[in-house]
């Protein structure tokens, strides 16, 4: 159960020495294969599971403002038999309505045994985060989760309360115990600093994820600083917000989503979470991962460049100087006003 203490000086030494790895390496570091759909399968740290390198965000899959039940299970299910078979969602996204037309939409053709199914925890106490479990495991109409994970650790503070006597770990050793969930991990999109707090403690994650982007390489870096960790103790990296919070790297940065998608496909991660909202984007983001190659050192760095001017100000990446992608579960358990949008 315990993982190292590692000091400031061992972050610095593992990040130098893994993003010189990351730099020369990447994706190349990875022996892919392809599934039935032809998406590449990578595997998810020392779990022993492959997972498809592309990975739905529950999220956007299932948009009431976009979407209907109908159009979003039927998106979900192509995506499933197209060969994106990681799923992601968690408790509290549109209310719990994500977990529930997922779990609709897996339940039907035994898509649920073709899946590798992450959802995410909100509580904060053991009691909390076993009655969010609780609900998850109704509403994906599931005996169990592959991967579930302790949500939004974005303030200073989440890592002790986590892991406090009574904290959500406990409830996350308890479900394993019980074969509710497999795997463990956590997730965040504020500050590498607070991701390596909970990387120095007693815990060996399966997984974690984080905001990986051609931003995020020149500013309040999880590239520079979380990424070369994970792959030094062998957990599975998720990246996340490829395109910035509201997709702004492509809209308003200007970064082709070609660009954009391939970068971070062609770093060590295990899978991207992607927010494919329509067959449109869906049919974008098959074709990119279908026929990806791992960039060269040489294409990263004509990608990184391109923005380095851009991003040391954070202006595309919000969510890690704002409360603005802050979800309104983890602002009222601080005290914060849930209207900012």
């Amino acid at each position: 159960m315990t993982a190292p203490d590692p000091s400031r000086r061992e972050f610095m030494q593992a990040g130098a020495a893994g993003l010189a790895a990351v730099a020369l390496s990447g994706a190349a570091a990875f022996q892919e294969r392809k599934n039935a759909g032809g998406i590449p399968l990578r595997p998810l740290g020392k779990t022993g599971e492959m997972v498809s390198l592309m990975c739905l965000g529950g999220h956007s899959s299932t948009n009431p403002k976009k979407l209907t039940e109908k159009q979003s299970l039927k998106l979900i299910q192509r995506a499933v038999d197209e060969g994106i078979t990681f799923m992601d969602n968690c408790w509290d996204y549109h209310d719990g309505g994500a977990e529930e037309w997922m779990g609709k939409a897996l339940a039907e053709g035994g898509r649920r045994d073709k899946v590798f199914l992450m959802t995410k925890v909100c509580g904060r106490t053991a009691k909390e985060a076993a009655s969010n479990l609780d609900d998850s495991l109704r509403r994906l109409k599931t005996d169990r989760i592959d991967l579930w994970q302790l949500h939004e650790i974005v303030y200073d503070n989440d890592p002790d309360w986590v892991f406090d006597d009574g904290g959500a770990l406990t409830a996350g050793l308890n479900a394993i115990k019980e074969g509710k969930v497999r795997y463990l991990g956590f997730t965040g999109h504020k500050d590498p600093i607070i991701h390596l707090k909970m990387l120095s403690k007693p815990y060996d994650w399966a997984a974690v994820q984080m905001p990986l982007n051609v931003m995020d390489v020149h500013y309040r870096s999880f590239q520079s600083q979380v990424l070369p960790l994970l792959l030094q103790r062998g957990i599975g990296a998720l990246g996340m917000k490829s395109l910035g919070g509201r997709g702004e790297i492509v809209s308003k940065a200007g970064v082709p989503v070609e660009d954009a998608l391939r970068y971070v496909l062609s770093l060590p991660i295990s899978s991207l979470v992607s927010g494919i909202d329509s067959e449109k984007v869906l049919d974008q983001n098959l074709k990119i991962v279908r026929e990806f190659t791992p960039a060269t050192p040489d294409e990263m760095a004509r990608i990184e460049q391109s923005t380095v001017k851009l991003a040391g100000d954070g202006r595309f990446e919000l969510f890690k100087s704002s409360k603005l992608f802050d979800g309104p579960v983890h602002r009222r358990q601080h005290g914060f006003d849930t209207a900012i949008s």
